[in-house]
């Protein structure tokens, strides 16, 4: 039973060594350039000084300023009451039929540490 297993196995190996081939290493390739460096420095100059021609308008000027509809304390009471709201992190997934009970919603999670 042995002998058999490891011939299965030796046949599987002579297998997917057959099956691997390698890449052929060709040396490095000849350059076939149809331009001198001459020729293509002042191309390469025009297209730097024409900018992004493949760019979109929208993404190629500098996006304007945002300015606030609240001030800052407005947003900031705003953030620390939804912090402290009761029941915050509850999702509605977690809980049957979607619905989050009305025991979870009215309890407060947090409790203060007994000294």
């Amino acid at each position: 039973m042995k002998t058999s297993n490891i011939l299965a196995a030796a046949a599987l190996c002579l297998l997917a060594a057959a099956g691997a081939h390698a890449e052929t290493y060709q040396g490095v390739q000849p350059l076939s350039a149809g331009y001198s460096r001459a020729d293509v420095a002042p191309q390469a100059a025009a297209a730097a000084r024409s900018g992004n021609v493949y760019g979109d308008g929208a993404s190629s000027t500098v996006a304007p300023t945002l300015t606030a509809s609240a001030d800052r304390a407005t947003i900031r009471t705003e953030a620390v009451a939804a912090a402290h709201a009761a029941g915050q992190n509850l999702r509605r997934e977690s809980f049957a039929g979607s619905v989050v009970p009305a025991q979870a919603q009215a309890r407060t999670f947090t409790r203060q540490a007994g000294l």
